[in-house]
């Protein structure tokens, strides 16, 4: 199968900090500027909870609450992340 994410550091969550991200985990999807990365967790700073999306190509979140900061996501609840602007 041929890999479709470089082994090297120039994918994944490390390149990514400084952005703000969208994570999707298993029961909630968080968005917040990325500040942080380890083997168990990734840092957020000034990050939302999101309820609802809404129309993914809307400009804003159809329900977002914003989370005390800094807040932290397991990586082991990851299914997905990127950079997500709505």
């Amino acid at each position: 199968m041929k890999r479709i994410v470089d082994d090297s550091s120039s994918e994944g969550l490390e390149v990514l900090i400084g952005e703000r991200v969208t994570i999707y985990c298993a029961n909630y999807i968080y968005t917040g500027k990325l500040v942080g990365v380890d083997a168990i967790f990734v840092k957020l700073e000034d990050v939302a909870i999101v309820y609802d999306t809404g129309a993914h190509d809307n400009t804003n979140w159809a329900d977002a609450s914003a989370m005390p900061k800094p807040w932290y996501v397991m990586v082991g609840a990851i299914e997905s992340f990127g950079i997500f602007k709505p």
